[in-house]
Parts: structure tokens; sequence; C-alpha cells
């Protein structure tokens, strides 16, 4: 379950760190966090299917380890960034 383009251009302009950002932490956690929260609307509906639930919970260990590396770097930007994707910490 890949997002659109649309959506992941639009993600990448609401988080960009400077104007080619493509790839900063804060980018990679809030796709991973639109992916997340897409994958556990499908599997609300589609209780059994436990491949898709092993993806779900790689990209959480993913967006775990980006969110801690944040917070060992730059505790300011690691706060925006929970504040701004409203994750619970």
């Amino acid at each position: 379950m890949a997002l659109d383009k649309e959506t992941k251009q639009n993600i990448i302009d609401k988080f960009k760190v400077h104007e080619n950002d493509t790839g900063s932490p804060e980018v990679q956690i809030a796709i991973l966090t639109e992916r997340i929260n897409q994958l556990t609307q499908h599997l609300k509906i589609h209780k059994k299917d436990h491949h898709s639930r092993r993806g779900l919970l790689k990209m959480v260990g993913k967006r775990r380890a980006l969110l801690n590396y944040l917070k060992r770097k730059d505790m300011e930007r690691y706060k925006n960034i929970l504040e701004k994707l409203e994750l619970r910490k």
C-alpha cells in the first residue's frame, strides 16, 4: 500500500527542513506515519492479514529508531515532529 505521488509530495513539502529535502528524519518519520495510519485502517477491516501486520510492525520499529536518532541529535526537532504528527511520547 504505497502512497500516491500527491500525498507523498504534500508530506515532503510540509516537513522538509531545506529546499531540496526528501530524506531528513522528519520527512521519513512523517511518511512512515502516514503509511502506518493507512495500514492500521486496512488491518481493522482485514483482521487475518498477518503478512501486512508484520510489515506494520517493521514500519513502527523503523519509525521508533528514527525518532530515537532525532531525540539523540536534536531534542527541539524531536519535540516539534511529535507535536506536528500528534504522536504520544
